[in-house]
């Protein structure tokens, strides 16, 4: 009837911009340290968006987090502080390659990593490292915010630029808020000049 479970796992928040994953990571982070547990907070430096040493939501909640450039700055912010129970990470996407490696390691160590992300570019296609930890992690949790344009269940973020929707060749990453990106739906996400099959090459 009832089971032992071994400590370590891995659990990742995603959806398009304005589901609620921030939000839903903190709300978790806050379950944790409610429970007296230790949570280090990670984000990356290039999410300046509302604050430096804050992890907050379009809604305004927030949560003391950890500045750090990539993954080597998390391995050495752990390094040096042993007692960690549980590591909270947003905006993985923003992270290299290598966070997939150290978060595969510290959960066989006994960590809990949480982590919040894009699972898709403005693009629609699947962002930086979102792929494999969605593949890789025990719990996936897939957030929907509500399509600007109709109402619909959106998955996909449609970027701006003075109002009209972003061409495919611009760069992936411009970190913004609502004057740079909505919510939409399939059918309402427009990319201007996006390749269609089968003239599309790998």
């Amino acid at each position: 009837m009832y089971h032992h479970y071994r400590p370590g796992y891995v659990e990742v928040i995603t959806g398009c911009m304005f589901a609620g994953k921030t939000e839903e990571l903190i709300r978790r982070i806050k379950v944790f340290e409610y429970a007296k547990k230790n949570v280090a907070v990670f984000k990356p430096t290039i999410d300046n968006r509302y604050s430096e040493n804050q992890v907050t939501s379009h809604s305004g909640s927030s949560t003391s987090s950890i500045n750090v450039k990539d993954s080597q700055g998390i391995k050495d912010y752990l390094d040096q502080n042993k007692n960690i129970d549980v590591v909270a990470i947003d905006e993985i996407q923003f992270f290299d390659e290598d966070i997939v490696l150290l978060i595969d390691e510290l959960a066989a160590k006994g960590l809990r990593i949480m982590c919040a992300g894009l699972d898709t570019n403005f693009r629609g296609e699947p962002f930086g490292v979102m792929p494999t930890l969605v593949t890789t992690a025990e719990f996936v949790t897939k957030l929907t915010a509500v399509c600007t344009v109709c109402g619909a269940p959106a998955t996909r973020t449609q970027r701006l630029v003075n109002g009209q929707p972003a061409n495919y060749n611009d760069p992936t990453i411009l970190v913004g808020a609502s004057e740079s990106y909505e919510a939409r739906c399939r059918h309402c996400h427009i990319i201007e000049n996006k390749p269609t099959y089968p003239t599309r090459k790998d």
